[in-house]
């Protein structure tokens, strides 16, 4: 179950790999981690009176504030899910309840848990999916059931033929054909196989498609597994590699030994004790925010607060308490406050973060620092086309200036600037790549004035174009 390794200095150290500067921000988030791992530390008595650190992050859009709460998630590996504060409504509206973000995190939980399931089981599951390969690539010789007369007792075969659709066909094995699955056991688990094309017969994995049943969904009832569970499982035949079949069929035999129910009941509890709910835009549902459209955004904050104070949620896997579910909320906060929040709300989150502004110095940080940094992924891109493509420092150090200075004088919208302009930068070059057949391209200062200068000099032109 869940379990905090990491101490806050570790967590800091892990998000400075991928999030540049924002030091307050992450050790904040750091220390309200490390609470939940100390409040599970207590007695159950202490435990029920410990309520969670939430979190209220400040700041302009791009400079980090999703990307902290995600990237945060990973390192635990703890359930977790972003939603928009801007997408629920009241109830009497049309629109998406608030308690869809607690249902959202059990679908997460489900999937570490089934994962984690899965790997348990993995050795069993591979050896009984190989053995399932071996008698599709070497089939046996089919037995011919004998029909009966009787009109009752076939149409009771032909029911219990599809309901027990996993019934494997009954066939004669010759000692020729069982030595040789013996030899194709051994290639296949030799990787001799891979690349060969095999038919294999496969659950169906597709979804129906969503109904509009929001009063169902608010009780916890999906009526489409519902009608699902009462129809047979349906069989598809794909045509794949011996790889890919192996792949597929070790999945399915992984399903068959584990138990639903104890996915569910280990599901639900990790949520509980281990969930993060990220609610974005917070700012968006105060009643002083002028934005167009007024759905009773009060209204949303006072269908928010239960569920952030803690109250039981109907899902389909079971009811969930959200009383110890980490709420980490966001927003601009350039049209409120937090203040603007109602009350009750506001004394919800009693870690207040506001995240600085990004310097010119921090975007040469993110164009070069983090792992797969953007300028390591455009010179990825165009190295495709075997073109290979140089920034010297100097001109980094101007891109990163003409981002500073455009988000100073237009709309700050942080880190998500240097997108527009490396893509304005190099357009013509991805645009000729492809002609150039190889190459070498450097990207000098000059280079970035002369596609750029003129652009970034007019406040105007740089308002619609960078």
């Amino acid at each position: 179950m869940y379990e905090l390794k990491q101490t806050p200095r570790q967590i800091v150290s892990e998000l400075d790999e991928y999030i540049v500067g924002q030091h307050a921000a992450k050790k904040s988030v750091a220390v309200a981690l490390r609470n939940r791992y100390r409040r599970l530390q207590l007695d159950e008595k202490m435990q029920q009176d410990i309520t969670p650190k939430n979190m209220l992050m400040i700041g302009p859009t791009g400079v980090g504030k999703t990307e902290i709460a995600r990237r945060l998630a990973k390192i635990v590996n703890a359930p977790f899910v972003k939603v928009e504060a801007t997408k629920f409504t009241e109830v009497g509206y049309v629109g998406r309840d608030v308690e869809s973000m607690v249902r959202d995190l059990v679908e997460n939980a489900i999937q570490i848990v089934e994962k984690e399931q899965y790997s348990r089981v993995y050795t069993s599951a591979k050896k009984n999916a190989e053995k399932r390969l071996v008698k599709i690539l070497v089939p046996g010789i089919k037995k011919e059931q004998k029909q009966s007369t009787n009109q009752f007792e076939q149409m009771m075969n032909l029911f219990n033929a599809s309901q027990q659709n996993t019934a494997e066909p009954q066939e004669e094995v010759t000692e020729d054909i069982r030595i040789n699955r013996r030899t194709v056991l051994e290639q296949l688990q030799k990787g001799l196989l891979d690349s060969r094309e095999v038919t294999i017969e496969v659950e169906d994995q597709k979804k129906p498609a969503p109904m509009m049943n929001n009063g169902l969904e608010q009780m916890g009832i999906d009526l489409n597994e519902t009608l699902g569970a009462l129809t047979p499982k349906k069989k598809v035949e794909r045509t794949v590699t011996v790889k890919e079949a192996l792949e597929l069929l070790i999945k399915e035999e992984s399903a068959k030994l584990v138990k639903d129910a104890d996915i569910h009941s280990e599901a639900i509890k990790l949520a509980e004790e281990s969930g993060i709910i990220f609610i974005d835009e917070i700012d968006k549902i105060t009643s002083k925010s002028q934005q167009s459209g007024e759905v009773s955004r009060e209204g949303v904050q006072r269908d928010i607060l239960p569920i952030v104070k803690g109250s039981q949620v109907n899902t389909k896997y079971g009811i969930i308490q959200t009383d110890h579910v980490l709420f980490i909320a966001s927003g601009a906060f350039h049209l409120s406050k937090p203040s603007d929040l109602i009350p009750e709300l506001q004394g919800r989150f009693p870690i207040r973060v506001e995240l600085d502004d990004l310097t010119a110095e921090d975007f040469v940080k993110i164009l070069t620092e983090p792992n797969n940094a953007l300028v390591k992924q455009y010179v990825a891109l165009i190295g495709t086309e075997n073109v290979s493509v140089t920034f010297t420092k100097e001109a980094i150090e101007r891109i990163a200036q003409i981002a500073f200075d455009v988000n100073r004088d237009t709309d700050n919208i942080g880190a998500r600037r240097l997108h527009t302009i490396l893509e304005k930068l190099l357009e013509d070059l991805l645009f000729e790549a492809p002609d150039m057949q190889m190459g070498e391209i450097t990207i000098t200062e000059a280079y970035v004035d002369d596609k750029l200068g003129s652009i970034a000099a007019n406040e105007d032109l740089s308002r619609y174009i960078l």
